[in-house]
């Protein structure tokens, strides 16, 4: 006759399955157990310590419990973590980045202090992020307990052919191409304009840059160029040349910055006549200001990242 603590060990293994299984799944604990314990006997073992050692070794009635209803003891299978963490990959790096870039310009467009225009950020970016967590994981716990089909079927034809990081021919063709526009760009503003007043050229940029300040412009122009070359003969991209891609950007956005924070940047008569003259209202500069600061700060911040995951990617090959 089961004793005591087996009574017990079934009745908490079957507590939790349908009653229809329940006296199925006893008989069947009963009689494995007992033989279970009839062996111990046979070797000399005590009785209560054979059966101890028998119920121990079936482990958790929970989990045993769980086996036989086939119910999973993990909050997400194997069969839907890839999916699970492709999505979420792909939110993670979209979502908060936009909900912090939005919540920073409303702020700082709606003129808050600067103290809580970082906290609103950073308040914004840890609530989308936990957000996202918790309704993608909650979601494919569902898809996981319902059985439903993710549609994430992998076969051959989904193996990625082997991209470029930046480093190739056509690279080095597009920046050269790029800096050559970008110094065409400056001496036409300069010498012809790309707006004119009766028939007049009306620089956009300011003017006195020259020749000081945009010399050190068109020198970091230069040294782009150069630095897509060098890339290029490396054939890939390494730590030094992403710290260098660094260095520029940063020396980019420190010179732009800081003639833009003096008024030095943008010609005032160029903003005179096309904005104010036209009847533009003094808040719709003020926003267009802030715009053309966090496209200041946007692009180079983006060539930074951007420098640093070909890098990365550039290792891992």
């Amino acid at each position: 006759m089961a004793t005591t603590l087996t009574e017990r060990y079934i009745s908490a293994t079957i507590s939790s399955l349908p009653p229809d299984s329940q006296e199925d799944v006893r008989a069947e604990l009963e009689g494995s157990i007992a033989d279970a314990v009839d062996a111990r006997l046979d070797q000399g073992e005590e009785p209560a310590s054979a059966e101890r050692a028998v119920l121990t070794a079936l482990g958790d009635p929970a989990a045993l419990a769980a086996g036989y209803a086939d119910r999973p003891l993990h909050l997400l299978g194997p069969r839907y973590y890839l999916a699970w963490k492709h999505l979420l990959r792909i939110l993670l790096m979209i979502v908060p980045v936009c909900a912090v870039v939005g919540v920073t310009l409303a702020q700082v467009i709606a003129g808050a202090p600067t103290g809580e225009v970082i906290g609103q950020a950073i308040s914004v970016g840890i609530t989308a992020t936990m957000h996202l967590f918790f309704w993608v994981t909650l979601i494919f716990v569902i898809l996981e307990r319902t059985g439903a089909d993710t549609g994430h079927h992998w076969d051959l034809d989904q193996l990625p052919e082997p991209s470029g990081t930046g480093a190739g021919r056509a690279d080095l063709i597009a920046s050269l191409v790029f800096a050559a526009v970008s110094v065409g760009a400056l001496l036409w503003d300069r010498s012809i304009g790309f707006v004119r007043v009766d028939g007049t050229a009306l620089p956009i940029l300011d003017p006195g840059l020259w020749p000081w300040a945009m010399a050190g412009l068109l020198g970091l122009i230069a040294l782009e160029a150069v630095l897509a070359i060098l890339i290029y003969r490396s054939g890939r991209w390494t730590v030094r040349l992403a710290v260098v891609n660094t260095v520029l950007a940063l020396l980019f956005m420190t010179w732009a910055l800081t003639l833009m924070g003096n008024d030095l940047l943008l010609n005032p008569a160029f903003l005179e006549t096309v904005f104010t003259a036209n009847g533009v209202e003094t808040d719709s500069m003020r926003i267009l200001g802030i715009l053309t600061w966090f496209m200041l700060v946007g692009i180079p911040v983006w060539d930074i990242i951007d420098g640093w995951l070909k890098t990365r990617r550039d290792a891992r090959r």
